[in-house]
């Protein structure tokens, strides 16, 4: 992100300040919606969002079964590619957290 933000500062300037606004609480607590990111970028396929995603919405206090049930729903939604995602890089991550 910091070399991107060299390249492209106004640009990832903006994109910080959206995700500064987007995940502070409001009607939905900030932990929900890193557990919905998570769930996105599980639908996504993003490894890299994956591993940062569960990693802030653990440090939230986002307990492995919140987690689990996000990728549930996700695999409900997305299919086949949710659930080699979630059985390989959300797990190895929570096992890394050792949450």
């Amino acid at each position: 992100m910091a070399a991107m933000a060299e390249q492209i500062p106004g640009v990832m300037n903006a994109l910080m300040g959206l995700h500064s606004e987007v995940v502070k609480d409001g009607a939905l607590s900030a932990k929900t919606k890193e557990t919905m990111m998570v769930g996105i970028s599980l639908a996504l396929r993003c490894e890299h969002c994956l591993r940062k995603h569960v990693q802030v919405a653990v440090s939230m206090g986002a307990t492995r079964e919140e987690i689990m049930e996000a990728v549930g729903a996700t695999i409900l939604m997305a299919g086949g590619p949710a659930v080699a995602y979630g059985s390989t890089v959300v797990l190895d991550t929570l096992d890394e957290l050792n949450v």
